[in-house]
């Protein structure tokens, strides 16, 4: 007997919190990357950190490590359509996901999402690998909030 789930059953648990999707950016020496946040969340009010979960396989991480920087981009509702190709299951690949006149810059020259619910702005402080997986701690610089509404994930789906 294991005293532990499966990757399956392990997502199928996570989709049980509803959360808010979030699109993580960085600039590297190819352009802008970015991918879907499976996980995103703050770590220390003082001093203000976040922390986010890179799988090693990740082509964006090598952007996070090169710009030293990441931004935490929250998705408005409706943009179900950008979430699946930062998701990996889109026609768009790399830097051709950035489109022109959606994505400007706060502090660290991250990408951020002008349409976005807001945006934590992080400068990298720390990279921690464990099982197949880097936690990118990242300290607070800047961000910006709006009034729109979240889009939500929600036992694999979105409200």
């Amino acid at each position: 007997m294991t005293d532990e789930i499966d990757a399956k059953t392990f997502w199928k648990a996570q989709g049980c919190r509803a959360i808010g999707v979030a699109i993580v950016t960085a600039k590297g020496v190819d352009g802008p990357a970015g991918f879907l946040a499976l996980s995103a969340t703050h770590f220390s009010a003082s001093p203000p950190m976040m922390m986010v979960s890179i799988g090693l396989t990740t082509s964006a991480l090598a952007a996070v490590r090169h710009g030293n920087h990441f931004a935490i981009n929250y998705v408005p509702k409706g943009a179900e359509a950008m979430v699946k190709e930062f998701g990996g299951g889109g026609s768009l690949k790399g830097a051709d996901r950035f489109l022109p006149g959606a994505w400007a810059e706060l502090k660290t020259g991250a990408p951020t999402l002008v349409d976005s619910v807001g945006v934590i702005d992080c400068r990298l402080d720390e990279l921690i690998e464990r099982h197949g997986t880097i936690i990118a701690l990242g300290r607070v610089v800047a961000f910006t909030a709006s009034t729109k509404d979240p889009l939500i994930s929600f036992r694999g789906g979105y409200i």
